[in-house]
């Protein structure tokens, strides 16, 4: 069955970086497009980021677009997300899910931006 696995997050300073990692399984994860998904507290599902299966063609939600870097390692059939100059309305719950799959997300990884 599917599984995604993600990780990396924490609690950092505004302006500081994090790097999550998703690692996938259970599907052919090179034949899919991938995104990420954020979940703030209170409030619904956020689209974030999304790249292609070859990961040259990626696209970002005005709120993250030149901050974050999404990417993908498809002989490890992981996907990335590179967060630069956090901001504490970045703080979220983070998920990777299948392309337009929103129920294909696991655990999500915690990230909370504060000083």
């Amino acid at each position: 069955q599917v599984q995604l696995v993600e990780s990396g997050g924490g609690l950092v300073q505004p302006g500081e970086s994090l790097r999550l990692s998703c690692a996938a399984s259970g599907f052919t994860f090179s034949n899919w497009f991938m995104s990420w998904v954020r979940q703030a507290p209170g409030k619904g599902l956020e689209w974030i980021s999304t790249i292609n299966t070859g990961g040259q063609v990626t696209d970002y939600a005005n709120s993250v677009k030149g901050r974050f870097t999404i990417s993908r390692d498809n002989s490890k059939n992981t996907l990335y997300l590179q967060m630069d100059s956090l901001k504490p309305e970045d703080t979220a719950v983070y998920y990777c899910i299948k392309y337009l799959d929103y129920e294909s997300r696991g655990q999500g990884t915690q990230v909370t931006v504060s000083s």
